[in-house]
Formats: C-alpha cells, sequence, structure tokens
C-alpha cells in the first residue's frame, strides 16, 4: 500500500474509532453515576395542628421528620409532642435520633435513641425498628424501647389513606404503646398503656407539599395508667376536634 493510502486509512479508521470511544466513555461514565447514591434531605410535617377537647382542653400538637442522607443510609430526626395551651407547659415532648437501613423492598430498619420530657422524670431510651408499607397499603411504624432506667416498651404507629378524588384524602391513624414494665415514676403502668385513633380528611393544596386538613382524635389510657393518671387528677380519656396541616420540603 502507498504512504499516501496508508495516511488515508488511518485517518479514516481514527474517525471512526475516535468517536465510538468517547460515547463509549460517556456511558461507562453515566452508568457510574447512575449508581452512585443520591443525597438527599427533607422536612415532613405529618401533623402541625390544633386541638379542642370535649372539655374545653386546647393542645399545640406535632409530629415530624426531618431525614438526611441516600436510599442506603438515612439519618432522621422524629421529633412530636403536645403543648397544652392555656397551662403553656409540654404534656409530652419526644425526641429520636436514628439510622435508618433498607432490609427488604417495602421496609427498613431503624435504631438510634429517644430522648423524652414526660409529665416527671425525663427518660432516655434506646430505640430498634422497623418501617415501611404493609400489605394492603399500610404505612406501619413499629418500635422496641429500653429506657435508662431498664424498663422496655413498644410502640405501633400504623396509617391507611384513602383517596377520595385526586385532591380529597381520608386518613386514618392508630397509635399504640405497651409497656412490659411499670415506670410509675412517669405515670406509666404495665401491659396496654394508650391508644390514639384519628381520622382526618385533607384537601391537597401544593402537590402533597401542602395540604390542610379537618378531623377528629380519640386517646385513652388503659390499666395501672390510667389509675395513676386519675390519682394525679388527670383524666383517662378525650375527644379532640383537630384542624391542621401536613406540610413537606
Amino acid at each position: 500500500m502507498s504512504p499516501v493510502r496508508s495516511i488515508i486509512a488511518v485517518g479514516l479508521l481514527g474517525s471512526l474509532i475516535f468517536p465510538a470511544s468517547v460515547a463509549a466513555q460517556e456511558m461507562i461514565a453515566d452508568t457510574s453515576a447512575r449508581k452512585q447514591p443520591l443525597t438527599s434531605w427533607g422536612v415532613q410535617f405529618e401533623e402541625l395542628e390544633y386541638r379542642y377537647s370535649d372539655n374545653d382542653e386546647e393542645l399545640a400538637v406535632w409530629n415530624a421528620d426531618f431525614f438526611y442522607g441516600t436510599d442506603e443510609l438515612k439519618v432522621r430526626w422524629l421529633t412530636k409532642g403536645e403543648y397544652a395551651i392555656d397551662e403553656q407547659a409540654y404534656e409530652g415532648l419526644e425526641n429520636q435520633l436514628v439510622g435508618q437501613v433498607p432490609i427488604s423492598e417495602f421496609f427498613d430498619a431503624k435504631a438510634g435513641v429517644r430522648f423524652d420530657t414526660p409529665e416527671g422524670p425525663d427518660r432516655t431510651y434506646a430505640v430498634l425498628g422497623v418501617a415501611g408499607l404493609a400489605p394492603q397499603w399500610f404505612e406501619i411504624d413499629a418500635n422496641l424501647y429500653l429506657s435508662d432506667e431498664g424498663d422496655t416498651s413498644a410502640g405501633l404507629d400504623a396509617e391507611y389513606e384513602l383517596l377520595l378524588t385526586n385532591y380529597w384524602i381520608l386518613s386514618a391513624t392508630f397509635d399504640a404503646t405497651v409497656a412490659f414494665s411499670e415506670d410509675r415514676e412517669i405515670g406509666v403502668g404495665k401491659g396496654l398503656v394508650s391508644t390514639e385513633t384519628g381520622l382526618r380528611l385533607s384537601y391537597d393544596l401544593v402537590d402533597r407539599a401542602f395540604s390542610p386538613y379537618v378531623g377528629v382524635v380519640h386517646e385513652r389510657k388503659y390499666g395501672d395508667t390510667a389509675d395513676f393518671a386519675e390519682v394525679e387528677g388527670g383524666g383517662t380519656e378525650d375527644w379532640f376536634a383537630v384542624i391542621g396541616a401536613r406540610i413537606a420540603f
């Protein structure tokens, strides 16, 4: 082959190979980028509401989740509380700091610590739990707690959302707490401690980011926990009308 033909052949071959090589490198880089876990953060108030009870008690209530991390590992700060407006005092204040990792397609495991400011001495707990989507589309959050006093308890939060239209959503919630040992200093007896059942009708104003709602909530204490509350002059059962909003950003 003549030198001229060789030069032309090399040039043509290079013009074919170089774009293919660049495209292959871009595909590899794009695939590698997709494999990298995406870091995200967010804030969600499941409940931010005002409650008015059948005995004229007024409460400000919140239940919020602050999270940061990836699908493989998230760090979450979970906070909820009840503030008595007339008494200007907390009826309950709970904060959890947990790490969360996936254990199946629909469930995550979590572990961390919980700090409580109840009626009485403060308490610190170790937390171990699972959270996710159960069959029939129930959102489940179940936790086991071990306090710094050596007392164990468990909590179950469940929620079901019924989509009435694209904007109107009816949510049913159920929370229950069970204690495996007595902690009288904070008014907790052994056995079923309390339940809270709620029904809220919300309207999705901004693509699930802002949804005002109205509803009703029923709270009840049981067993020795109810007895302790009565001794202290408190009630064991309340009905509340609620108005609030779900907020996410």
